[in-house]
């Protein structure tokens, strides 16, 4: 291990989490300190508009193993744990949400695991307080659909708490794609993984940044990243349609030789066939318009985000 280099890293990012910072400091100390390890606590100001980054700073100051960046602008919670990744520099690194739903205490169990040599222990939420009934089963719907489509094993009912090791996230960190899952990145990279099950607490303060239109559009990130479902389901749609053509072809003609000459006459039935058919059309030039999307994102080459301030970084 190099001099003064950590065995264990945190990294938790933040937008508007002014109100818990002191208290996942709090929480974080008392249990890291039970390793009898070195540790750092990396916090990453996500743009927020409170006071976070003067939390952050006032952490530092006092707590040199609190560290900090803040980003120049909002880039969304994907990309503060990719920071996180890139300035972390423990043997292995554990990344948590702020807000204390995924309790510090679980990570002690993580550690364990990793000490019998696995090199990803990721939390399962066996519970999960203080979430409605919708959260509930369209985050079980999504987890599930996830696992189904992809190419890559993604485990059910985990979010981004977990614990890796150094080559994990070194591996991560060779990966610089935009659209970001990091979930699935991590299950993408493979080595030895684990699970470990807790109960997900409600948040201790403040509202979650997690909006639907948010959520939805990390699940497409998802689908889209490792899967190309979406396209196949275009072409499958294509011949779906193609061959009910032609039995309508054949319906029509026999219909019309045996004299029901009036049947599938008339502006509106094709009027409603044709905005069917246009609407089909541009779903599929969707679908295709969001991958080309993809590839302009990654070929512009502009970097993931902006560091505006840091605390106890190099």
């Amino acid at each position: 291990m190099l001099d003064g280099q950590p065995t264990f890293s945190i990294i938790a990012p933040c937008h508007n989490e002014e109100l818990v910072l002191h208290e996942l400091h709090k929480r974080m100390r008392e249990v890291m300190d039970t390793t009898g390890e070195p540790w750092e606590l990396v916090l990453v100001n996500d743009g927020s508009k409170d006071k976070t980054a003067e939390i952050i700073a006032a952490l530092n100051a006092i707590d040199p193993r609190v560290k900090g960046l803040s980003f120049s602008r909002n880039y969304g919670f994907q990309v503060a744990v990719t920071a996180g990744l890139d300035y972390a520099s423990g043997k292995a690194v554990a990344l948590i949400d702020a807000d204390l739903q995924d309790p510090p205490e679980v990570i002690l169990d993580m550690i364990k695991k990793w000490r019998e040599g696995f090199d990803v222990v990721y939390g399962v939420r066996g519970e999960r307080d203080g979430e409605t009934w919708f959260k509930k089963s369209s985050a079980a719907m999504f987890y599930r659909l996830i696992r189904a489509i992809t190419n890559v094993n993604i485990p059910v009912d985990t979010g981004d708490f977990r614990l890796m090791d150094r080559r994990v996230v070194d591996a991560l960190k060779k990966m610089p794609e935009r659209h970001r899952f990091i979930r699935g990145m991590v299950s993408w990279v493979g080595y030895k993984q684990t699970g470990v099950t807790y109960k997900r607490a409600p948040r201790f303060a403040g509202s979650t940044n997690f909006t639907l239109v948010k959520m939805m559009r990390l699940a497409w990130d998802a689908i889209t990243s490792f899967s190309y479902f979406p396209l196949q389901a275009a072409t499958y749609l294509g011949f779906i349609i193609a061959g009910l053509s032609a039995v309508m072809i054949v319906v029509v003609a026999a219909l019309r030789l045996f004299g029901n000459s009036n049947f599938f006459f008339g502006q509106a039935t094709t009027l409603v066939m044709v905005l069917f058919l246009g609407a089909i059309q541009l779903i599929c030039l969707g679908v295709i318009g969001e991958y080309l999307g993809r590839i302009y994102d990654e070929v512009k080459g502009r970097p993931l985000y902006l560091v505006a301030q840091k605390w106890g970084l190099d």
